[in-house]
């Protein structure tokens, strides 16, 4: 009952106190304790304001951080969105720059009949049965090149094949119905009669088994310089004349032989190209007979 009435008269008590310290306050009866307690009382004050303030830091570098968080995610997107558009902007401008090329060559000719093709497929073995390599490296040298045009596009055995730039893939070694299997220049079996341009020196170029082109059966009267660009002389009709073999790269030759070779660097790699032309009619060179 006491601890109730004691309750009772609390509220009041606090009531009286605060009306009382009102009231000396008013009167300045206080003014020295007030002091003393601001000076007591000022660094706690100001403990508190560093506390209240370095807790609203906190929670506004949190903020800060996620929003930054969000920002960095948003510019990786824009960023990878911008590198994929870059990607294929740079494709696209090597597909135009191929087409162009091969554009070019058909203004140059325009008396000839032309298919274009895409290289779906890329061989090592073109003389001999493939089979799958599990215990060491396949052969590197590319022998054939496998287009999607074949016999129902009016593809066939033989008709030459060329890139852009006039540059001699090869010749067309065997026809499906609608793709080709087109044998390189550079393969072993391929040979064809060739013209250096500045020289006008003749000869034959024939592949290599290490992926490379010789020229062969050159006159040893005829000069070779190194870096002469070596064209298709025409010469029997299985090729255009002027098409680009590739360069000299080096002379062989010996005193007693009785012609010279050359080591010629393809005019292309092979492992690149993805567009060509199945030269399906053109005008054979024809040499003329000399006159009695």
């Amino acid at each position: 009952m006491r601890r109730k009435a004691w309750h009772a008269w609390l509220p009041q008590t606090f009531l009286v106190l605060s009306i009382l310290l009102l009231a000396l306050h008013e009167t300045r009866v206080l003014a020295p304790v007030e002091r003393a307690l601001q000076i007591v009382l000022a660094p706690l004050q100001r403990g508190m304001t560093e506390v209240v303030r370095g807790v609203g830091d906190l929670f506004q570098t949190v903020r800060e951080v996620r929003e930054l968080r969000e920002e960095v995610t948003a510019l990786r997107e824009q960023v990878d969105a911008l590198t994929i558009e870059n990607i294929r902007l740079r494709e696209f401008e090597a597909e135009a720059t191929q087409l162009r090329a091969l554009l070019g060559f058909v203004q140059a000719n325009p008396t000839w009949a032309y298919l274009g093709a895409d290289v779906v497929g890329r061989s090592a073995c073109v003389n001999v049965p493939c089979a799958d390599v599990v215990g060491q490296e396949p052969n590197p040298y590319i022998r054939t090149l496998t287009i999607n045009a074949g016999e129902a596009e009016g593809v066939r055995v033989g008709m030459p094949v060329v890139t852009g730039g006039a540059v001699l893939v090869g010749r067309v070694a065997r026809v499906s119905l609608h793709t080709s299997q087109v044998q390189l220049i550079t393969d072993p079996g391929s040979s064809i009669a060739a013209i250096l341009q500045q020289t006008r020196a003749t000869g034959l170029v024939v592949g290599q088994p290490d992926g490379s082109l010789r020229m062969v059966y050159i006159p040893q009267e005829d000069e070779v310089p190194v870096g002469d660009v070596v064209l298709t002389s025409g010469l029997g009709g299985a090729f255009p004349r002027g098409l680009v073999l590739g360069q000299v790269l080096q002379v062989i030759r010996q005193d007693f032989a009785l012609f010279q070779e050359a080591v010629v660097h393809p005019a292309v790699d092979y492992r690149r190209v993805e567009w060509v032309l199945v030269i399906t009619s053109f005008q054979p060179f024809v040499q003329e007979e000399p006159t009695e």
